[in-house]
């Protein structure tokens, strides 16, 4: 096999590019915009984005998407418009005559982390990414825990309260209030104006108890959600990765002491709760590292 892979990471706002070898050193990075009109424009930006990329020692390409992907390798990504059922990986095939492997962007987190970051080594992990959505990829055994139709992972959707905001009832409860978008109009009610989950940080870490009660009332609802999946998985480590995790202990000391309170007592004593070692290489690499597998 070829020394490296193109790895792509689709997200919702942003693409990047790399080339990575097989010892995981990361190359030739390059970013664009993801494209807001969707559809095929967004599939030219990859190609593109690509192309500026030398393919000399290439042996696969991989791309992961925020989304579900299909046996098939089509996509399905709700956040980017006209992508319900985008045959993405014939595409990949057919532009660059190579082998290539599309992946969701939680599986390709999880198994970055368990090669080459904050998971490195476990058998049982946990990745947890809280962004725009919320979303887990999870290794059970050493292996990829799929679920049917491969929906596992979907811990947006966890039930941790009753209290929604009336115009996002349809979105799973811990994403409604843990997310970025939660976690801004939490603090939109308590302060009487839009204010971003970077203001919210800042002004947390200045000693603002407003600001601090936001993110411990976020952890707390975080920790029982967490509790449920060390009751249920019984994993080594948890990794929390995502924009939303820069909150660090803001959020993440009120859910470890909540899931401490509620999981059960033996798993819990086991698993430990960090944050991601990789943060924006994390799909880069765990992408790169299937597709290379994918190819040998």
């Amino acid at each position: 096999m070829s020394s490296f892979v193109l790895s792509v990471d689709l997200g919702g706002t942003k693409i990047a590019a790399a080339r990575v070898d097989v010892a995981g050193r990361v190359s030739g990075r390059l970013t664009a915009a993801t494209p807001s009109e969707g559809g095929k424009a967004v599939l030219q930006a990859i190609a593109s984005l690509s192309d500026r990329l030398s393919l000399d020692g290439v042996s696969a390409l991989g791309v992961d998407v925020p989304g579900l992907v299909y046996p098939d390798g089509s996509v399905w990504a709700p956040n980017i418009r006209g992508w319900k059922n985008v045959p993405l990986r014939r595409f990949l095939k057919e532009r660059f005559k190579l082998p290539a492997l599309v992946e969701s962007d939680r599986n390709s987190c999880v198994t970055g982390e368990a090669w080459k970051g904050a998971a490195r080594g476990c058998q049982d992990v946990v990745f947890v990414a809280i962004g725009t959505g919320i979303g887990a990829g999870i290794i059970s055994g050493g292996k990829l825990l799929r679920g049917h139709g491969e929906l596992s992972g979907c811990v947006g959707w966890m039930a941790v309260g009753n209290t929604l905001a009336p115009r996002r009832q349809r979105v799973g409860c811990l994403e409604s209030h843990v997310a970025g978008r939660g976690i801004s109009e939490s603090a939109e009610r308590v302060y009487g104006r839009p204010i971003s989950v970077e203001e919210l940080v800042a002004r947390a870490r200045k000693g603002d108890s407003k600001a601090r009660g936001v993110f411990r009332e976020a952890g707390r609802l975080l920790g029982l959600a967490l509790a449920n999946i060390v009751s249920t998985l019984a994993p080594e480590k948890i990794v929390i990765g995502g924009g939303v995790a820069a909150a660090g202990e803001l959020l993440l000391g009120p859910a470890r002491e909540t899931m401490r309170q509620w999981a059960q007592p033996l798993a819990v004593k086991q698993v430990r709760v960090v944050r991601s070692r990789l943060g924006g290489d994390a799909a880069l690499l765990g992408v790169a590292k299937m597709a290379m597998e994918n190819a040998s």
